[in-house]
């Protein structure tokens, strides 16, 4: 009975972003929450968008969830909504390659799914990739919107979800978590070149890592140890 979701999921200005309203119908929401982040990253790190058109910005983006596509099959005689949108629409590298294509970026664009931490490994392939000289800058974050029940049937039958409404990772008490909707993204580029640009600098990344805990009590239980 918990989850944490977000209002007007379904408000988009598809024409802002060059986009027909057909096709923005089509569109995942989770593709429309990262046109908008995307451009909100860029605005409040003061870099004008069109700055970073056809230089090598890369995107990378934590997503996993597919339910919009899943929402068409619901409609009687579904077949004959699918147009020539849809495949791009819900297509999960989309949710990357969209952004590139939007805003003219021309470096690595990668959509990431390592479940919940696919918004952490993003950030870590984002510093690699800007440490090899890949990109420039580059666009990391994650999205999740969750629109049908059927994902929440599956986590509840296998005692995932928490019936408390709380999550207690590494503690005693831990019974699962709670769903979440939401999408956040950050801009991320070399310090010196951040310094060189005038770009607003929040906060500097030391490192990142990744790693798997391997075998535990279960596919969803974490390991201190790892």
């Amino acid at each position: 009975k918990w989850a944490c979701l977000l209002d007007e999921v379904d408000q988009f200005d598809p024409v802002f972003f060059g986009i027909t309203p057909r096709e923005a119908s089509r569109m995942d929401p989770q593709q429309r929450l990262l046109l908008h982040c995307c451009w909100e990253a860029m605005e409040h790190a003061a870099i004008d968008p069109k700055r970073l058109s056809q230089s090598p910005a890369g995107v990378f983006i934590g997503v996993g969830q597919t339910d919009y596509s899943r929402v068409i099959a619901q409609y009687d005689n579904s077949l004959y909504h699918v147009d020539a949108h849809c495949g791009t629409g819900g297509a999960l590298s989309i949710c990357a390659n969209r952004l590139s294509y939007i805003f003219n970026f021309t470096g690595p664009s990668v959509a990431i799914d390592t479940a919940c931490s696919s918004g952490l490994v993003a950030v870590h392939q984002a510093v690699t990739s800007l440490r090899r000289g890949e990109c420039d800058s580059a666009i990391a974050g994650g999205v999740n919107v969750c629109l049908t029940g059927d994902s929440f049937i599956t986590l509840s039958k296998a005692r995932m979800l928490s019936p408390t409404g709380a999550c207690r990772p590494f503690d005693s008490r831990a019974n699962g978590y709670v769903r979440g909707e939401g999408c956040g993204v950050v801009l991320l580029k070399r310090l010196s070149d951040a310094v060189r640009d005038g770009a607003r600098v929040l906060a500097i990344v030391r490192g990142t890592a990744v790693n798997h805990r391997g075998r535990t009590s279960g596919i969803p239980a974490p390991s201190g140890l790892a």
